[in-house]
């Protein structure tokens, strides 16, 4: 697969890394992200089988300034769906690279990923130095 995007409006409320909510509230807006992100892709899409990068680029209704990197809770219930959606094997360090999380722009609240495969130039580790691979 070349690459892969989705957008996702906002089903419910964006989940902040700043917010302190009880862990039933954060369950269920993460279920409301991760299953709207499952329900839009298609059926029949083939899973990426190589190592990829996550983009999610967040859109917002109003000007004003925010930190998108905050969002990435909202990102990692999107991903799980992907998951769940078969598009991803897995997220683990292994399969994905990301999501590294951008501004998107004035628009609908909404996240648009986007899943593209990760092509390594040569001599770049795919682990630390000091870590074993495998």
């Amino acid at each position: 697969m070349k690459r892969f995007e989705v957008e996702v409006p906002a089903p419910v409320v964006w989940m902040n890394s700043n917010d302190r909510r009880h862990r039933q509230a954060d369950a269920k807006l993460t279920k409301a992200w991760r299953e709207a992100t499952r329900e839009l892709v298609p059926e029949g899409v083939e899973p990426f089988k190589e190592r990829v990068r996550i983009l999610a680029f967040v859109t917002k209704p109003k000007r004003g300034r925010y930190d998108p990197g905050n969002l990435y809770p909202t990102a990692k219930a999107c991903v799980d769906g992907l998951v769940d959606a078969g598009v991803l094997v897995d997220d683990d360090w292994v399969h994905v690279d990301g999501p590294d999380m951008r501004h998107g722009g004035l628009g609908p609240a909404g996240l648009r990923l986007v899943v593209e495969p990760l092509i390594y130039q040569e001599n770049l580790p795919l682990v630390a130095d000091n870590e074993p691979a495998g």
